[in-house]
This record gives structure tokens, sequence and C-alpha cells, in this order.
């Protein structure tokens, strides 16, 4: 029989598992180091989950839970052998009247990103997900006008890598 705390923990990651799935894909090239990473993001976010006090949304917490879970296994990652290019077994639907252009853009997007430091990629993951400056701030640890004047540089930095 699950308790309050187990039951709660279990709707609320449901809910928003996505969150952890989008950071295990800009973490990770590969699906078992997604799923590795997702199931260590899980386990820390159990850990942690009994001080979570609600002075902020649960997926903001979560965010920042996950986002140093992703950072920490990636700087220790850096240290051993790379993994295989996640595109090679991603599931690609053939037809006629299908347009890639979206995922090319998306994978294009992604080939970007994986370039730029563990700091820049949550920063990059955060505004993309529309998250105000205010609340990347809360979620990195960095002020607001941190967090602004690093994203500015790293729109400078990621048209520089698209547009060489």
């Amino acid at each position: 029989m699950k308790t309050e705390l187990e039951h709660s923990f279990v709707e609320l990651l449901e809910q928003h598992q996505n969150i952890a799935h989008k950071i295990c894909r800009l973490y990770t090239n590969n699906y078992d180091a997604h799923n590795d990473l997702f199931q260590e993001i899980t386990i820390q976010l159990w850990k942690a989950y009994p001080k979570f006090r609600g002075d902020s949304k649960f997926s903001t917490w979560m965010y920042r839970v996950a986002l140093n879970t992703a950072i920490t296994l990636y700087r220790k990652s850096k240290r051993q052998v790379t993994t295989q290019d996640y595109s090679g077994v991603e599931f690609k639907i053939k037809a006629e009247d299908y347009d890639d252009t979206e995922e090319q853009q998306l994978k294009t997007l992604y080939k970007a990103v994986h370039k730029l430091n563990d700091i820049e990629k949550a920063l990059v993951f955060l505004y993309l997900e529309d998250k105000d400056y205010r609340e990347i701030s809360q979620t990195l640890g960095i002020s607001e006008v941190n967090a602004r004047v690093k994203m500015n540089r790293i729109k400078t930095k990621l048209k520089a890598i698209l547009n060489p």
C-alpha cells in the first residue's frame, strides 16, 4: 500500500515527466543514456521530495533537481567514452506527403545546443520552454539580470554555430 507521500510524488511525476524527458534529450545522444539519465533524475527527485516545501511550483523545483542531476552526470561523463549518436536510433515515418523540415530544424538546433556548455544548455532549454527570466533565475540559482545577459550571449553563440 502506498503512503500519501509516495502517492503524491508519483502523481506529480506522471504529470510532469516530460520535463525530465526533455532534459534527457538535451544531455544524452542515445536511447540507453536517455533511459539511464531519466532513471537517475527520478531517483534524485524521490530522494529530494520529502524536502520539497512548496515555496515554488513543483515543475520549477523539478527543473532544478533534474537539471542539476543532468549537469552533474554530464560533467562526470566528459571523463568517459562518448556515446553513439542519437539520430541513428530514431524512428522515422516514411510517407509521400511527409515534410521533415521541422524535424531537420530541430536536429540542427539540438546539434548546435549540444556544443554549448552544461549551464548554457540548461538556460536554452528553459528559454525554449517559455519560462520567464524570473523562473529561469530561480531554477538555475542565478540573478534575473545574469540570466538575461547569458541568454543574449548564447543567442549570439548559437547564431555563429548555425551560420558559420
